[in-house]
């Protein structure tokens, strides 16, 4: 920011997300795969793992499964 302070995404840590214990919530056949890493959620295309993750806090990934489970990114 202008002012010097960091927002919640710059200051996210580096994550070694090397050894991360990658699940499926579609018994292994879906397109995303999360991992929880030091706090944190991973979370990641499966049929392209070497694009980088998408990193939430905790506040945040509540607020997006929330947002999924209301509609808020439906594409009908």
């Amino acid at each position: 920011m202008a002012d010097g302070t960091l927002t919640a995404a710059e200051a996210r840590p580096e994550l070694d997300l090397a050894g991360a214990d990658w699940q499926s919530g579609s018994q292994g056949k879906g397109d995303v795969e999360i991992a929880f890493v030091e706090g944190f959620i991973a979370m990641r295309n499966a049929r392209d793992p070497e694009v980088p993750a998408v990193i939430f806090s905790p506040s945040e990934w509540r607020a997006f499964v929330l947002g999924a489970r209301e509609g808020r990114f439906d594409l009908t």
